[in-house]
C-alpha cells in the first residue's frame, strides 16, 4: 500500500515516520522550512517509538507525489481551503481518504453540511462515504524544530468506516499501523468516538488557550476543571440530541485527562506561534449543530466569543 500524509505536523510527521521506518511506501506533503529540513535530512522523531530519523518523499504539492493508495489527511480542518484543489483528483477514484482531525469532519453531517466545516458541501460532493475511513487520534506531539517532531502520549490510533465502521480499507489501515508499531483498534462505531473526541476539544483546547495554560495545571485548579465540566456537558448534550452518544462519565473523562502527562494542546501551539486555530471545527459546529438540535449551550457560547475576542481575526478559521 502506497500512502501520502498529507499535513505534516506533529501528528501527520510521526505518522509518516512511523509508517516509513516499517517500510512502507510513504510520501508526505509539507511546507515552507519544515519541507526543505524534510528533503535535506529526513524527519528526526523522538518519542514512544525511540528516537530515530527516516528519509521518505516529500513535497508541498501533492500532484508531484504520484499515485496513492491512501491519503492520510492530518492537516488542520480549517485548511481544507487552501488544499482542497490538490486532493480533487483523488475524488471517486480507489484512493481511500482518511480523515484524522481534531473537530467534526467532514462526512459527519451531510444533509445540510455544515457550515463551519465544509461550507457550501464542496468537500462532502468530492468524497462519498463509500471512499472514507474515519480515525480519532489519542496521540500528542509537537514540531520542535523544522524536520524535527516529538512525540508523547501513547501510539493508539481508533479507525473505522463512516456509515458503518467496518470496512475492507479500514481494516487494512489498521494492520498496516499495527505493523509500523502503532496502536490501530478498528472502531465499529466510529461515529460516537469522534464525538467523545471533540467534547474533550472542545473543553481542553478552549480553556488551554483562554487560560494560556497544558492541560495538568489547568484540571489542577477546582475552579477552570468545574467549567471544563461544564463545557463538556453541554457537548455531550448535543451528541445526545444527534442520538450519537449516551450515558457518558463526564467526571471519568476529566480525570483521565488530568492523569495523563502533562499535554499542551494544539490549539495552544498554533496560538502561540501565531496560526489559525480549529475554532469552527471544533465549537463552531458543536454550537451550529446545537441551534439545529434546539440545545441550550450557553458555556460553549461564551468560550467561543472569548476566543473571538482573544485572537486576531486572521487567526480565526
Amino acid at each position: 500500500m502506497r500512502v501520502a500524509v498529507v499535513g505534516a505536523g506533529a501528528i501527520g510527521g510521526f505518522v509518516a515516520a512511523a509508517l516509513a521506518k516499517a517500510g512502507v511506501p510513504v510520501a508526505i506533503v509539507a511546507r515552507g522550512a519544515h519541507l526543505s529540513a524534510i528533503q535535506r535530512h529526513g524527519l528526526q522523531v523522538q518519542g514512544d517509538l525511540g528516537t530515530f530519523s527516516v528519509r521518505l518523499e516529500a513535497s508541498a504539492d501533492l500532484a508531484r507525489l504520484g499515485s496513492f493508495d491512501a491519503l492520510l489527511l492530518t492537516f488542520k480542518a480549517h485548511q481544507w481551503p487552501q488544499l482542497l484543489p490538490q486532493l480533487e483528483p483523488f475524488a471517486a477514484t480507489a484512493t481511500t481518504i482518511v480523515t484524522l482531525q481534531n473537530g467534526l469532519p467532514f462526512w459527519y453531517v451531510r444533509e445540510p453540511p455544515l457550515r463551519s466545516v465544509d461550507p457550501g458541501g464542496a468537500i462532502e460532493r468530492l468524497f462519498a462515504d463509500e471512499q472514507v475511513v474515519g480515525g480519532v487520534v489519542h496521540v500528542s506531539g509537537e514540531v520542535v524544530a523544522p524536520g524535527e517532531i516529538r512525540q508523547s502520549g501513547g501510539l493508539r490510533y481508533v479507525l473505522g468506516a463512516p456509515d458503518r465502521g467496518d470496512s475492507e480499507a479500514a481494516r487494512r489501515l489498521v494492520e498496516l499501523f499495527a505493523g509500523a508499531g502503532l496502536a490501530a483498534e478498528l472502531d465499529t462505531n466510529i461515529r460516537a468516538t469522534v464525538w467523545l473526541k471533540l467534547v474533550n476539544n472542545a473543553a481542553l483546547n478552549s480553556l488551554s488557550v483562554l487560560r494560556r495554560s497544558t492541560i495538568k495545571p489547568l484540571l489542577g485548579d477546582p475552579g477552570v476543571r468545574a467549567h471544563a465540566r461544564r463545557l463538556m456537558v453541554e457537548a455531550l448534550q448535543v451528541g445526545e440530541a444527534m442520538n450519537v452518544v449516551s450515558d457518558v462519565d463526564v467526571d471519568a473523562r476529566l480525570e483521565y485527562a488530568a492523569r495523563l502527562n502533562d499535554v499542551k494542546t494544539s490549539t495552544l501551539q498554533d496560538y502561540e506561534r501565531g496560526r489559525p486555530l480549529e475554532l469552527e471545527p471544533i465549537l463552531g459546529a458543536v454550537i451550529e449543530l446545537a441551534d439545529r438540535f434546539g440545545v441550550e449551550v450557553p458555556s460553549l457560547r461564551a468560550a467561543y466569543a472569548a476566543l473571538k475576542t482573544s485572537a486576531p481575526p486572521e487567526r480565526l478559521r
